[in-house]
């Protein structure tokens, strides 16, 4: 029997892939069979992760990608079809959580920067990946990467939690748009999981004291995310389209009653 999770020649594109989450997504799907176009600024980054897929025999592609300019993400899209072929899987990684302080303390200028990426970036990739998809007829999984605070809230990092609400319901709208073109869109919300991104404040005094209140009692390994990606990416999902995996170690279970 075939393996529903296998990705063999599907060819994938992967936003944020020079590091944390993002390096580990481009490498699990080229584990699972999938040729990767990694995308983002900083491509010296990009590189080591192409060796490593390509230590392992993967296929994989560099390429300069800012989700804040559409020509940048114009050019990614068409260059990862024009050197791996045509592109059935987006993961839309790439984020920034802004700095941490009151609301009303944010300035117009950071609360833009954290908008324009984790959402108009979001936006921009899925509009132009899903124009690949329908002008070449085979449809695909769009996979965004929301946060469990698009799902809850916490203070001081108002423009992040807007920002992945916004994700999680443009996933919904675009998977009731795009299901006609055979154009699967679906979200992860991870909870805390250890990356450049978090690593300060899971090891600071009110990350530890964070963590004790998760039912799990502990931050997330990425490789707790691959089940829910490779799911996600694959004909295993054939059926899913607007759906939210929470995964989370049960932290929004209890950050309501907070």
């Amino acid at each position: 029997m075939t393996n529903p999770f296998f990705l063999a020649e599907k060819v994938a594109i992967v936003t944020g892939a020079s590091s944390g989450l993002g390096h580990h997504f481009a490498v699990a799907l080229a584990r699972a069979g999938a040729k990767v176009a990694l995308g983002a600024r900083r491509v010296d980054r990009l590189q080591e992760v192409v060796a490593e897929i390509e230590g392992f025999d993967g296929r994989a592609l560099a390429v300069a990608l800012d989700v804040t300019d559409s020509d940048s993400v114009r050019e990614a899209v068409a260059a990862a079809e024009t050197e791996l072929g045509p592109i059935s899987i987006l993961v839309n990684n790439a984020g920034v959580s802004g700095g941490a302080k009151p609301a009303l303390e944010v300035e117009e200028a950071e609360w833009l920067s954290v908008i324009d990426v984790n959402l108009n970036g979001v936006w921009r990739m899925a509009q132009e990946v899903a124009k690949h998809m329908v002008r070449l007829g085979h449809g695909g999984s769009i996979i965004n990467i929301a946060s469990m605070l698009g799902l809850v809230a916490v203070p001081y990092i108002p423009a992040y939690c807007a920002s992945k609400a916004a994700v999680v319901n443009l996933t919904r709208a675009l998977a009731v748009e795009l299901a006609r073109h055979d154009i699967r869109v679906n979200a992860i919300a991870p909870g805390y999981f250890e990356s450049e991104m978090t690593h300060d404040f899971l090891g600071s005094a009110e990350g530890r004291s964070m963590i004790d209140q998760i039912p799990q009692r502990r931050s997330g390994n990425p490789a707790e995310l691959d089940g829910a990606l490779l799911l996600l990416a694959s004909d295993a999902s054939s059926y899913m389209t607007g759906s939210v995996i929470t995964v989370d170690g049960g932290h929004t279970l209890v950050i309501p009653s907070r």
